[in-house]
């Protein structure tokens, strides 16, 4: 059930919601403005709470008052903000997902907040509305859909952001409705990410693309095994013929322009269940490999709401699909295969198979005429270690393109970093009989798996995201609940906004 968000003007005084929610800033001394009538109805009660040091406006306080009937609403909720001057929309989205969530628990089904952050550091309504209206959609998520028993304390339905005036209103409604779209793609991609892997096989990813392109109106072609074979994707082909699942080669487009160019091709990595292969992981945690596929959900995701924000540009969404799984078919260490490009691959282990099936998709992006190539892939158990769970690992050949992807990825939260690809690195590749080996070895694991990606984007503008850590989560982080995250969906969304303008 999608979270109702609307916008009123009004008394918030006189909300007959569950709970009214206000925004105060790190050393607050007083009540101001419309939560001065709310404190005054009260009785003073929220003065008296500031007075005793129990709310002070620190980011993570979330103070709840029960009003026992002094105001028509249930309960008044002061959310801590932080030092005015480091508040940010992040920050906004953060608070509003904690206080969704700690409301939802006390069985909370109606909510109407004032406008939080709101001409705080230069924050304009319409940001402060897309804060607020993303905190909420992404804190409030949950995957339950194989769980018969209903949750306790049920969900909050109904969000009311209430704003000062006409002005404010028209500005917050543009907010939210960019919000909602960003936020539901987000939750579309953790969706898919969260299913287990018999629940998300490559023909139901693929249905899942063909689902989003009708809705959002856009092309779609699936490619099937004997298609992939004419064009010689040996990368993917090597890698799905361990499996009875048949791959999916994935391609959903976007025309926002009149012409037939390109503008950027997004690629998501789509292995829907990663065992490793002949080289078998250890089972422990095997089982998050069901996330081995989040690069491929979230350009499916960002498709969609590409296509819903009707962007005046051309864009190719690619994903390629597969599960790696041993088998008597299965690819082997010392194998040779051979890319779309005709590039070979001496194979030393099968479980560096995302950056195989990520090379016939760059291949397949060169081929239609990309302009630019955002490739994202939970590549690299290597990059996991060097940024944990917080930050995605960014790569680049064209510094232009990686900035605008980091300026993206800020204004939603979604934090990267950007590591080095000096060309040393690419002596880390080298095989001593074909072309490049699908691994450079221990060190610098996350550098060289860029590097081998980065071979098939050829001289095309390209940025790798390696989202092996934040791409699953084993606790919430403000709106990254537990499990899927979505990252980096917002982001690709944001770029191609940003790239359109």
């Amino acid at each position: 059930m999608m979270l109702e968000i609307k916008v009123r003007t009004g008394d918030i005084s006189k909300s007959a919601a569950d709970a009214i929610f206000f925004g105060v800033i790190d050393g607050v001394k007083k009540p101001t403005g419309e939560l001065a009538a709310v404190d005054n109805a009260l009785g003073g009660e929220i003065s008296r709470l500031i007075k005793q040091g129990e709310i002070k406006g620190k980011s993570g306080e979330i103070t709840v008052i029960h009003a026992l009937g002094k105001i028509p609403a249930g309960k008044a909720v002061i959310i801590g903000l932080g030092k005015s001057e480091d508040l940010t929309p992040d920050k906004i989205r953060i608070a509003m997902s904690d206080a969704c969530r700690t409301l939802r628990k006390k069985g909370v089904k109606f909510i109407e907040t004032a406008l939080i952050g709101t001409g705080v550091n230069n924050i304009p309504p319409e940001t402060a509305a897309e804060a607020v209206t993303e905190g909420a959609i992404l804190g409030l998520y949950t995957f339950n859909r194989h769980i018969n028993k209903k949750p306790e304390s049920g969900e909050i339905a109904e969000l009311i952001i209430n704003c000062g005036n006409t002005a404010e209103k028209n500005a917050a409604q543009k907010g939210i409705n960019l919000g909602k779209i960003l936020a539901a793609a987000a939750n579309q991609a953790r969706d898919m990410v969260n299913e287990p892997s018999n629940f998300m096989t490559p023909t139901m990813m693929a249905a899942e693309a063909k689902k989003t392109a009708e809705k959002s109106g856009l092309g779609i072609e699936v490619l099937e095994r004997r298609q992939m074979k004419e064009l010689g994707m040996g990368g993917l082909l090597g890698v799905a013929q361990g499996s009875q699942e048949p791959p999916k080669f994935i391609v959903l487009k976007y025309q926002g322009k009149s012409n037939k160019t390109i503008d950027i091709a997004l690629v998501g990595k789509g292995i829907t269940f990663d065992s490793g292969g002949i080289s078998l992981k250890p089972s422990d945690h095997m089982g998050d490999m069901k996330s081995d596929m989040a690069g491929g959900a979230s350009v499916i995701a960002a498709m969609g709401a590409i296509g819903q924000l009707k962007l005046k540009l051309n864009v190719l969404g690619i994903i390629a699909a597969t599960e790696n799984l041993p088998s008597g078919t299965a690819f082997k260490p010392a194998d040779i295969l051979t890319a779309m490009n005709g590039k070979t691959i001496e194979i030393i282990t099968t479980d560096a198979e995302g950056r195989l099936i990520l090379a016939d998709a760059l291949c397949y992006a060169n081929k239609q005429g990309a302009k630019r190539i955002v490739d994202v892939a939970t590549l690299t158990g290597a990059c996991q270690i060097a940024l944990g769970d917080i930050t995605t690992g960014a790569f680049t050949n064209n510094q232009e393109l990686l900035d605008a992807v980091i300026a993206a990825g800020q204004e939603v939260g979604d934090k990267m970093w950007q590591l080095p690809t000096f060309e040393e690195y690419k002596e880390l590749n080298k095989s001593d009989v074909a072309d490049l080996k699908n691994t450079g070895g221990r060190y610098a694991g996350a550098i060289t798996a860029a590097l081998f990606v980065g071979e098939f984007a050829g001289k095309t503008p390209w940025v790798h995201l390696d989202i092996a850590g934040p791409a699953l989560l084993d606790s919430a982080k403000g709106y990254y609940i537990k499990g899927a995250t979505g990252v980096p969906t917002r982001t690709l969304i944001t770029l191609v906004q940003s790239l359109a303008k």
